[in-house]
């Protein structure tokens, strides 16, 4: 496991995990975003991507409801994005760790590497990976909440539902 100091990296599953509908994964995620809060973390152009698409397949009233939690969140946490460079697109499809992974988790951890960071993921592809820079959050029991207004919008927010197997 990386140490303290390493670049926090997040992706869409543990974004998109937030609205799980399983209730011990979204409140994990929750837990990672609301004590973070005020930290700065990184975030893929792709895993930005990742988690609109997901959105778009829902109503207008839906992401309506949804988009001004994110919005203020992308703002409350600086979640810093970025694209691949062109190291990190070699790395994804010759670094034999990464062999067997899709084309968007190989690209994500080649970022990472890197950027010597570790990822925080809700993915259970990657979450059982000890030999990659892969981090989970402790299960969360309890809810933890986000500061009055962030925390409103979050509740208006949950009319996205996202299937776990959709993460």
């Amino acid at each position: 496991m990386p140490g303290e100091s390493s670049r926090v990296f997040i992706d869409a599953t543990l974004f998109m995990g937030m609205h799980s509908s399983d209730q011990a994964v979204r409140r994990t995620c929750k837990r990672f975003f609301a004590g973070r809060l005020g930290e700065s973390v990184t975030m893929s152009w792709e895993q930005v991507g990742r988690c609109d698409d997901l959105v778009w397949d829902y109503s207008r009233s839906v992401q309506d409801a949804y988009y001004p939690f994110m919005d203020n969140l992308h703002t409350d946490m600086a979640i810093e994005r970025i694209g691949y460079g062109e190291d990190d697109t070699r790395r994804a499809f010759t670094a034999p760790e990464l062999e067997g992974l899709p084309a968007h988790e190989r690209l994500l951890l080649a970022q990472v590497l890197s950027h010597s960071g570790v990822l925080y993921t809700a993915s259970p592809r990657l979450t059982g990976r000890t030999d990659l820079p892969v981090a989970t959050v402790p299960v969360a029991d309890t809810e933890d909440t986000f500061p009055g207004h962030l925390e409103r919008l979050y509740q208006d927010s949950l009319v996205l539902t996202v299937a776990s197997h959709s993460l």
